[in-house]
C-alpha cells in the first residue's frame, strides 16, 4: 500500500502550529551562560594590600611663610616691616636659613619696580642659601 498524502479540500485550512520553537531560545540561553563564566572571575578578583596599623602619624605643621614685597619705589618690606638696607635683608635671610623649619620666602615684585632690587634679593637668597623661595603674583605682567 502506498502512502498518499492527506487529501484537503479548498476551503479548508492549515493545521495551527501550537508547540514554540525552542531553539532560538536555547542558543540564547547558552550564550549567557557562557558570559556568565567568563565575568565571574573578573567579578571574584581582589588585590591585596597591606594597610598600616595603629595611630595615623602625626600631621607636621606648615613651615612658616615669610612676604617679601618689592613697591613700586623699589623699597622691600619684610611681612609689612621695611627693610632698611641690603644688610638688613642679609641678616634676615640669614635668620631664616638658620631655622630648623624652612620658611618658604615668597617674592612680590610691583609691576612698577625696576629689576636691580628683585636682582639683588634673588642673588643674596642664592649665596646665603635659602632654597625656598618662589615669585608670587606674576600674573600681573602678563600682556592685557
Amino acid at each position: 500500500m502506498a502512502l498518499l498524502p492527506p487529501s484537503r479540500r479548498a476551503d479548508d485550512e492549515p493545521e495551527v502550529m501550537l508547540d514554540i520553537n525552542t531553539t532560538p531560545l536555547i542558543d540564547v540561553m547558552l550564550v549567557l551562560l557562557i558570559m556568565l563564566i567568563i565575568t565571574i572571575p573578573i567579578q571574584n578578583h581582589s588585590v591585596q594590600l597591606d594597610l598600616p596599623n595603629g595611630p595615623s602619624p602625626a600631621q607636621h605643621t606648615p613651615p612658616p611663610v615669610v612676604v617679601l614685597d618689592v613697591d613700586a619705589n623699589d623699597v622691600l618690606s619684610w611681612n609689612g616691616q621695611r627693610i632698611a638696607d641690603r644688610a638688613d635683608l642679609e641678616a634676615r635671610l640669614k635668620t631664616v636659613v638658620a631655622q630648623g623649619n624652612v620658611a618658604e620666602i615668597h617674592l612680590r615684585p610691583n609691576r612698577a619696580a625696576t629689576y636691580a632690587p628683585v636682582a639683588m634679593v634673588l642673588s643674596t637668597a642664592q649665596r646665603l642659601g635659602v632654597t625656598r623661595l618662589g615669585i608670587v603674583g606674576h600674573e600681573q605682567f602678563g600682556e592685557h
